[in-house]
């Protein structure tokens, strides 16, 4: 006897519907699983056969055969396992209903049968939604997660049998109707905090502004960990869109805060320097995303920036410059958002002393150049400015005097963010560091003064084509902030003092 009945997959950040075929039939007893299924959907087998017999159902002693279509799409995880169960229940004849195929169902399966959660629950949900399913049967610790989809019917469910009920009574488990769980608004980490460090701050609520990549370059203790820690209390609010994608992403990760159903907050990602490439891009055997996805539309934070691994950094390239990263495998492709913005920290040398007013740098000059050489040109190409980071005097850490609090700059940050999304309407920007040369020319017009502070600049600092670039995307941010339609000369000459690259 042949059942059907549909689960779902990942592919990428989305989800991808699958049908469940089940066949039994007559000859030596046996449970074979067809379909392009990775080693975890094998062993279904082992836990649909246990869950069955433990749950008091009989296990037919028959030929099983279960093919995953399309046979060509490679399946993975352990969602497959209650919808395996409930087809072979459905083709043994337990279960009279049409709805085992109008409907999704996801689940792993425990040996006495109860369903545990799964991953990527959110983007099939989405998928089913889509498709026009009428419900989805899930596990119940999925159910804060998927609430949030809208035109579907969620049926969040513990056991086998509670499925098995709902698909035959058509009655529903009893759930508790609290909303969904969010983040809390609010961050823990405030500038109101840090003492001092001024023009440090500023560079930020420019880079935050315009969505920048910044290096911080300072000695050891000058705050500049503290500093970047609360970069994200600066950004403005995600948007329902952007809090859906990235809830999407971390619920393919594995990462969501159980009863959690969106990620309101941005991420702030500090991944080790011990890092590997594909920890830090996204692949593997499975693809999964890596550290550049799971900061999309936060910020990813790289301490101790030349320790980090030649390679990995290289491979930053290109998803700094697409904002999308590509995973390619023998048997498909996948593409992963990485829409991020880049803060880096380091040390001017090794010892971290150079220039350093107090304390004497005791690296040579090779040692120097052999250290900044771990950096490449095309890397630090796609940073847009430097900022210099030196450490307090006695006064200021002896000092009692707080500077601006965290809401007071992003409110500032918000209104030119504004500006900035009203300008680029209609165009697939959003920020000013993502300005190609077309945007250039349109939208950084210069005024007499301004140009001709700009033509000595060149001159005065031998400013490459790409420092010119980056020179006049920071200056656009800053006249933004000012509230200014063209870069007047006050907005260009704060963006020149910030070090060009060229002087790391």
């Amino acid at each position: 006897m042949l059942a059907k009945t549909l689960s779902g997959t990942v592919l990428g950040i989305n989800g991808q519907i699958v049908e469940v075929e089940v066949d039994l039939s007559n000859g030596l007893p046996s449970f074979d699983l067809v379909g392009l299924a990775d080693t975890a959907v094998k062993e279904s087998k082992e836990r649909v056969r246990a869950a069955i017999k433990n749950t008091g159902y009989e296990f037919p002693i028959q030929r099983i055969i279960v093919n995953l279509a399309p046979a060509d799409l490679k399946k993975e995880g352990s969602s497959f396992d209650l919808p395996i169960a409930l087809g072979i229940l459905s083709a043994q004849g337990l279960i009279f209903t049409p709805k085992l195929a109008t409907g999704m169902i996801l689940g792993e399966l425990a040996l006495d049968g109860s369903i545990r959660p799964i991953r990527g629950a959110l983007p099939m949900v989405i998928a089913a939604q889509k498709e026009g399913l009428g419900f989805v049967i899930l596990p119940l610790s999925n159910y804060a997660e998927t609430r949030v989809v809208k035109g579907i019917e969620i049926i969040p469910v513990d056991h086998l049998r509670t499925a098995v009920d709902f698909l035959v009574t058509g009655s529903l488990p009893l759930v508790t109707s609290s909303p969904p769980a969010q983040e809390t608004g609010g961050y823990n980490h405030d500038y109101l905090d840090v003492k001092g460090q001024e023009t440090a701050k500023r560079a930020l609520e420019i880079a935050a502004a315009g969505g920048h990549n910044l290096l911080m370059v300072g000695p050891p203790g000058s705050g500049k960990t503290m500093l970047a820690r609360r970069l994200p209390s600066i950004l403005p609010d995600l948007t329902s869109e952007e809090a859906l994608e990235l809830t999407k992403i971390y619920s393919i990760a594995g990462l969501l805060t159980p009863g959690m159903s969106l990620v309101t907050k941005r991420p702030f990602r500090s991944p080790h320097h011990t890092i590997s490439k594909v920890g830090m891009i996204g692949g593997g055997r499975y693809p999964r995303p890596g550290e550049v996805t799971l900061a999309h539309h936060g910020v990813l934070f790289l301490d101790e920036l030349p320790e980090f691994p030649k390679d990995v950094l290289e491979a930053l390239r290109q998803p700094l410059e697409d904002r999308v990263v590509t995973v390619t495998r023998s048997m498909l492709s996948l593409t992963y958002p990485a829409g991020f913005m880049l803060l880096c920290s380091m040390n001017p040398c090794p010892c971290g002393y150079l220039h350093d007013d107090r304390q004497p740098c005791s690296c040579t000059p090779r040692q120097i150049q052999r250290y900044r050489s771990r950096l490449s040109g095309p890397f630090l190409d796609r940073i847009d400015f430097l900022l210099e980071v030196q450490r307090l005097s006695e006064e200021e850490m002896l000092g009692m005097k707080t500077g601006e609090s965290s809401r007071t700059i992003r409110e500032r940050v918000i209104k030119a963010r504004k500006i900035q999304a009203d300008r680029f309407q209609g165009r697939p920007i959003h920020a000013n560091a993502q300005m190609g040369e077309g945007e250039l020319k349109l939208f950084c017009e210069l005024s007499g003064e301004s140009r001709r502070l700009l033509v000595a600049a060149i001159r005065t600092y031998n400013i490459s084509a790409r420092g010119y670039s980056r020179l006049l995307k920071v200056a656009r941010t800053i006249a933004d902030l000012q509230g200014e339609e063209k870069i007047n000369a006050t907005s260009l000459a704060e963006a020149i003092q910030y070090k060009g690259l060229e002087g790391i």
